[in-house]
Formats: C-alpha cells, sequence, structure tokens
C-alpha cells in the first residue's frame, strides 16, 4: 500500500558505499530525501544521481541530506559514485525488504516484459521523521529540482 505524507517513515538500516550502517535515526533533527532508483550505472539513474548530486549544496543549506538506494551491492555503489563523482550516499538493500517497506517493490512492465522491480520513487522525510511528500513513478530529469523547490517550500 502506497505511503502517504504524515505518516511515519518505515525505519530501515542498510549499508551504504562505505559498508556502514545508515538508518533512518541517524537524520533525526534533519530533512532528508531517500529516493528509490533501479539500477545503477543505467541512463535514468544516472540523470538522478548526478542531478541529486548537483544539488547537493543547496539541499545542505537547508539542512537536508540525500541518499539514493538500489539493490546494486557495495562495489557497484562504489563504481558509480567514482565514476560519475556523485556526491550523495547509496545505500544496498539486496534483499529488498525496505523497498516492500515503502511500496516500491513489484510487478513492473518494460519493453512487452512483466518482472518484478523497483518502482522509481522518492520519499522527503521531515527531521521528526514523518513523510513531507512523496513521489511514486518519478521521471527522473527535473526531478531532483521539483524536490528541492517542494522542500524550500516546507522549510
Amino acid at each position: 500500500m502506497e505511503l502517504k505524507i504524515g505518516q511515519k517513515a518505515p525505519e530501515f538500516i542498510l549499508l551504504n558505499q562505505h559498508e556502514k550502517s545508515i538508518s533512518l535515526n541517524d537524520f533525526k533533527g534533519k530533512w532528508l530525501v531517500f529516493y528509490f532508483y533501479p539500477k545503477d550505472n543505467t541512463p535514468g539513474c544516472t540523470i538522478e544521481a548526478i542531478d541529486f548530486s548537483k544539488y547537493i549544496s543547496d539541499f545542505k543549506k537547508l539542512n537536508c541530506e540525500i541518499i539514493g538506494c538500489s539493490r546494486d551491492p557495495v562495489k557497484s555503489h562504489c563504481s558509480f559514485i567514482d565514476k560519475y563523482n556523485l556526491k550523495i550516499q547509496l545505500l544496498v538493500d539486496e534483499d529488498h525488504k525496505v523497498m516492500e517497506k515503502y511500496d516500491v517493490w513489484g510487478t513492473k512492465k518494460f519493453l512487452g516484459k512483466v518482472f518484478d522491480g523497483i518502482k522509481r520513487s522518492t520519499f522527503l522525510i521531515d527531521p521528526k521523521g514523518n513523510l513531507a511528500e512523496v513521489w511514486y513513478d518519478v521521471r527522473a530529469e527535473g526531478h531532483s529540482e521539483k524536490v528541492l523547490e517542494k522542500l524550500k517550500t516546507l522549510v
């Protein structure tokens, strides 16, 4: 069931690209952009990660951190970050348990094929851990600017 604005954000503890455990509690008192994307080094996912990295200082000025999450392993995240000089943390959810909590894991259709996968989605979490905004089925291009503009209206 899709999450709604005002709900408590589901808890998570996942490894980042440095194999350090990261949890929702680590961001208490800060805004958090938590976005889910299908795969490192794919066109849309690369655009999204580069754009969030491009605006990282604008987000940080508003007391906001950004983390991305996919099923890719640590090694893949490291090469993705290095290749594009990304400025954001990337988390690993190989068994998609956190994705299921956020309702971003499910049946997808692409080029006539039906399969289970990640629905590109973004969650803006307020400093108290509640969902301030929810975007499902995101188009990567221009999305980071939309998230930043929404954050500016809430801070």
